[in-house]
């Protein structure tokens, strides 16, 4: 039966739309004023915004597996969770080990989602280690419609030599895909760590400390630069800082192509949660860490002028009570991560579009749309069309709550947001054309298919 979506304000490209959607054989059948409800199951929209679903470019889940520092969500609660939140796609991060093929950890991820997932998904490839043997994997991922690719310039058995660095990114965009990078300095976060422990400053509290603003704007002017040399766009991902934005905003005023990605945590939280009672702080070491209030501020401000053009959430859960305790006694020791997937459309719409810092249409944008472009994906998903997937968000504004670890799906002893009160959820989720949520509650799991993607589809 063909599905009618009545009386709902569309988030389309152009901007918010009244009017009707009907969903037919899983696609986007037709869009209009009075659509015929002959023959469809009707789902009255009336004072809701309807969206194409989220996509959530940051996850990480089933990682460390098999070790003491597994992450607590999986692919079945992870996706579960992130569908409840209103995200039909996750792009997750394949990690091979060190002299394993890209080949063995695509395949590993695939047996790990495949079967598993409430909502769609696909993977970013790692690049740990470089040669000719990985470099002429790159088209045979493309063929299996892997399209981006992840570095780190930090973290012992994970950052790449600058040399390294610059080729990855020619032969991926040779491919027509993009890398993303994790920009943090390597070498002085490791001899931050060492100077802290050696002054006995082990807590929580000296996690930012190792992290501090100019280790991330030093590594995001560095990536750029190689970037540039290279030719090709890259993106910059989980950007938390005023100085890092200034870095990137300073090379696009040079001309340069780039993208950036932001997380929720880092426009609603500080570095005050550093300096809670106890080890109540590891559950917010992350990295990088939360930042001050006014880099908080600049980033409000570049999500507002759309210099940011996504949002992740860098999904990383471990348990409070036993993963994050395996760094009682060091803080470097602590797991980094937090959960959020499930809450990301929530906290973007009640602190960005409620608070006027973004509209709907930016908060689509960044949500669904640019997502699905850069990662190769539109119009399939991140559009409200004709012809696209039927994969749909119907959001609540006037629905108040309030996050409680102990409500949520997510599979992890508690979350950064707890308390916080939200003004605005997921009400209704369309999956492929299936209802798969409903009053916010997931009613149908398992729908969710590996999406081939092509390539960047840059617009910068």
């Amino acid at each position: 039966m063909s599905i009618l979506i009545q009386n709902g304000t569309l988030i389309l490209p152009d901007g918010p739309v009244k009017a009707d959607l009907r969903v037919d054989a899983g696609k986007i059948a037709e869009i209009g004023p009075a659509l015929s409800a002959d023959g469809c199951q009707v789902i009255d929209a009336g004072g809701k915004l309807v969206f194409p679903g989220f996509i959530d470019t940051h996850t990480h889940f089933e990682m460390n597996k098999g070790t003491d520092r597994e992450t607590a969500d999986n692919w079945e609660t992870g996706t579960r969770a992130a569908l409840a939140g209103g995200t039909t796609c996750v792009l997750d991060f394949a990690e091979p080990e060190h002299g394993h093929s890209l080949q063995s950890a695509l395949d590993e991820w695939h047996s790990r989602a495949d079967g598993h997932a409430s909502c769609n998904y696909s993977f970013h490839m790692t690049i740990v280690d470089w040669d000719a043997r990985i470099r002429e994997e790159l088209p045979k991922m493309t063929e299996q419609g892997i399209t981006s690719y992840k570095v780190y310039l930090a973290y012992h058995g994970m950052r790449i030599p600058d040399g390294v660095a610059y080729e990855v990114i020619k032969a991926v965009g040779k491919e027509g895909g993009v890398v993303g990078c994790h920009c943090e300095n390597g070498d002085l976060i490791d001899e931050a760590i060492a100077e802290l422990k050696e002054a006995g400053m082990l807590t929580p509290s000296s996690h930012p400390l190792a992290h501090s603003d100019l280790i991330e704007s030093e590594a995001v002017n560095r990536w750029l630069n190689l970037a540039e040399q290279a030719g090709y766009p890259v993106n910059v991902v989980h950007l938390s800082t005023q100085r890092g934005l200034e870095e990137a905003l300073m090379a696009r005023s040079h001309g340069q192509s780039l993208y950036l990605e932001s997380c929720p945590q880092y426009f609603t939280m500080t570095d005050e949660k550093y300096h809670l009672p106890g080890f109540e702080s590891a559950k917010y070491v992350f990295s990088p860490p939360l930042r001050k209030q006014e880099d908080v501020d600049a980033l409000w401000e570049a999500l507002g002028e759309d210099e940011i053009d996504t949002i992740g959430t860098d999904h990383c859960s471990f348990n409070y009570a036993t993963t994050k305790h395996l760094g009682k006694d060091d803080f470097s020791a602590i797991p980094p991560g937090i959960p959020g997937v499930e809450h990301r459309p929530a906290l973007m719409y009640t602190y960005g579009v409620r608070q006027e810092h973004i509209s709907e249409l930016q908060m689509m944008k960044t949500l669904s749309e640019n997502p699905a472009k850069l990662f190769g994906m539109f119009p399939q998903k991140g559009t409200l069309a004709v012809g696209s997937d039927a994969d749909i968000v119907i959001f609540d504004p006037n629905y108040t709550w309030c996050i409680r670890a102990a409500e949520q799906y997510q599979n992890v002893d508690y979350t950064p947001y707890e308390g916080m009160e939200m003004a605005g959820r997921t009400e209704t989720v369309l999956l492929g054309g299936e209802v798969a949520v409903e009053d916010g509650k997931v009613v149908k799991e398992g729908l969710g298919k590996f999406v081939h993607r092509g390539p960047s589809q840059f617009w910068r």
